[in-house]
C-alpha cells in the first residue's frame, strides 16, 4: 500500500483538545485522581486485538502529550499498516495519572479511524482485478470528517468532495427546484470558473442521456442495478466519468465494479463503520 501523507499536528490538536474536554469534564479523571498516586509513573502498550489496518496514531500521540508533554510516546508501526492481533502498535511512558487520563480519547480516535481503513482496505481486495476506486461521500459523523477522510485515504481510497465548496454536484433537489437536468447543468457552467468541476445525479437512463447532451465531468449513477449500470457506462465511454452509489455492499460490489465504472462511493464507510479492537495493556 503507498504510503499516505500524514495530517499535520495543526489540524489534529483542535480534534483532540475538545474530546479531552468533554471527557474531562468539570473535574477531571477522578478515579485515577483517587486510585493513582502522583508521582507514580508506569509504561502501557497500545496493543492491536485483530488484524486490519491501522489508523489515527498521531492523534494518540497527541492526545497524550496534550495531557503531559512528558509522556514518550514510541511507535511500534505507522499509519497505513496492516496489523495482527496481540501486535504492539505504541509503547507510552511517563506519569500513570496522565497516562489513564488519555487513554479513552487515544483509543477513540484509533480505534473509529482504523475500522474504516480496514473496511476499506477488504473492499479493495474484494474488487483488486477491476480498474476502479473506492471513495467515501459527505455522510461523515459531524465534527470528524477531515479524520474519517483521512482513514478512507490511509485505507487506500478515495475521496469525494470535503465539502459543499469543493465542486458542483446537482442532486435530485437542484433538479427538481431548477426544473429539470438541462436548466441546472446550464446554471451550473454560467456559475462555476474553470476549475470547478460539475457532476451530476442521474437515476435513469433518460436522465442520463439528458445530461451528456449538455456535457459534464462526471456523473452519479444512483441506485442503477448492474445491467443498466453497464448501459450507463457505454454511454457515459470517452464523454465523462463515472461513478457508483447506492445500498452498494460487500456482497454486491464485485458486480457494480464489473460494470467498469470509475468510482464506487459509499456512505457508510465513515458514518457507521465497526471499530477496530485495539486496547491499551499494562
Amino acid at each position: 500500500m503507498s504510503e499516505i501523507a500524514p495530517l499535520p499536528d495543526v489540524l489534529l490538536k483542535p480534534f483532540v483538545e475538545q474530546a479531552l474536554a468533554e471527557d474531562l469534564g468539570r473535574r477531571g479523571d477522578i478515579t485515577s485522581q483517587a486510585i493513582i498516586p502522583a508521582d507514580k509513573m508506569a509504561t502501557l502498550h497500545i496493543v492491536a486485538r485483530e488484524n486490519g489496518i491501522i489508523a489515527g496514531l498521531d492523534l494518540a500521540r497527541l492526545a497524550f502529550s496534550t495531557v503531559d508533554e512528558h509522556i514518550e510516546f514510541i511507535t511500534q508501526a505507522q499509519d497505513g499498516n496492516k496489523i495482527s492481533p496481540n501486535q504492539i502498535l505504541a509503547t507510552v511512558t511517563g506519569n500513570a495519572r496522565a497516562l489513564l487520563t488519555a487513554e479513552r480519547t487515544a483509543l477513540n480516535f484509533m480505534t473509529h479511524l482504523s475500522g474504516i481503513a480496514t473496511e476499506v482496505n477488504r473492499l479493495k481486495s474484494l474488487i483488486a482485478e477491476y480498474p476502479v476506486e473506492i471513495t467515501c461521500t459527505r455522510k461523515t459523523i459531524p465534527g470528524l470528517r477531515i479524520l474519517q477522510k483521512y482513514a478512507v485515504r490511509v485505507g487506500g481510497g478515495r475521496n469525494h468532495r470535503m465539502g459543499l465548496d469543493d465542486a458542483i454536484l446537482i442532486k435530485d433537489n437542484h433538479i427538481a427546484i431548477a426544473g429539470s437536468i438541462t436548466q441546472a447543468i446550464r446554471d451550473a457552467k454560467k456559475f462555476a470558473g474553470h476549475l470547478i468541476p460539475i457532476e451530476v445525479e442521474v437515476d435513469t437512463i433518460e436522465q442520463l442521456k439528458l445530461a451528456l447532451s449538455e456535457g459534464i465531468n462526471l456523473v452519479l449513477l444512483d441506485n442503477m442495478p448492474p445491467e443498466i449500470l453497464k448501459e450507463a457506462v457505454k454511454l457515459c465511454k470517452n464523454r465523462c466519468l463515472t461513478e457508483a452509489s447506492g445500498g452498494i455492499t460487500p456482497e454486491t460490489i464485485q458486480s457494480v465494479a464489473a460494470t467498469g465504472v470509475n468510482f464506487i462511493a459509499m456512505g457508510w464507510l465513515t458514518h457507521s463503520v465497526k471499530s477496530l479492537d485495539i486496547g491499551f495493556d499494562f
